[in-house]
């Protein structure tokens, strides 16, 4: 049974993770994925120093993006989906604590889920609205839905941020991908004729064991969703689905 669907145009987009830092290598990647490994930083020259010595690595990924992506516009509202935040952070704040070391009030800001996109708006001088999402298995499909919210209530363009990073080794056993660093950025219009990339998400029940399976992309090797995503985007295929929280969600390209 179909619940519903948006469609929407992509009118820029910008990608960065450790050893992929142009759209040339992106391309590559997606045609033949494999999984990302490095511990590489974003340089993130756009943003001033001060604040960017305050992001940590998954943080400055997501910035790199956002900046590339957005290209100088502003007044542009921004959505960024993360599944797990700022948790290698969250985790050291919980050991000093369990050590009973005093904590450290700036990793505490910037341990909440919003911290990338607060940091965005602050460096930019920016009031436009931003929103911070974690929608487990289907964080991705949750933010452009979000995201096509926000287009259909009047915003010009939207700024849909999808990064994650490498989870801490306290939580490896309870792995049910392979985590790997990445952001990406789209910037969103509403479906448009003349920018010749259109692209929808439509989504209809499913159960059974079916609830939380995902169907990867070729050769990903069940890696996170948001990597499935774009490579479906980069590679222009026709179609996507993916069965992730009691949903069937079906990618597909408008032309």
């Amino acid at each position: 049974m179909r619940l519903g669907g948006v469609r929407f145009s992509i009118v820029s987009d910008a990608a960065w993770a450790p050893g992929l830092d142009t759209a040339g290598a992106w391309q590559a990647w997606a045609e033949k994925p494999y999984a990302i490994k490095g511990n590489g930083e974003a340089a993130v020259s756009a943003m001033p120093a001060m604040l960017r010595r305050r992001a940590g690595a998954m943080g400055k990924m997501a910035l790199e993006a956002a900046y590339r992506c957005l290209d100088g516009r502003s007044g542009v509202p921004t959505v960024f989906c993360s599944r797990h935040g700022e948790c290698t952070r969250s985790v050291e704040l919980l050991e000093d604590l369990a050590q009973g070391q005093p904590l450290s009030p700036t990793s505490f800001s910037l341990s909440v889920h919003n911290a990338a996109a607060g940091l965005f708006s602050i460096a930019r001088q920016d009031q436009a609205s931003h929103a911070a999402l974690a929608g487990g298995h289907s964080g991705v499909e949750h933010a452009v839905i979000e995201a096509c919210g926000l287009l259909a209530d009047g915003a010009a363009e939207v700024l849909l941020v999808v990064y994650d990073g490498v989870l801490p080794d306290v939580f490896h056993e309870f792995e049910d991908c392979q985590e790997q660093p990445f952001a990406w950025a789209w910037l969103m219009q509403a479906e448009s004729a003349e920018s010749g990339n259109g692209i929808s998400l439509s989504w209809s029940g499913a159960g059974g064991d079916e609830t939380h399976a995902v169907q990867p992309a070729p050769g990903s090797g069940r890696q996170p969703a948001g990597l499935d995503v774009l490579a479906f985007y980069l590679r222009r295929d026709r179609e996507l689905v993916r069965m992730a929280d009691a949903r069937r969600w079906r990618w597909g390209r408008l032309a």
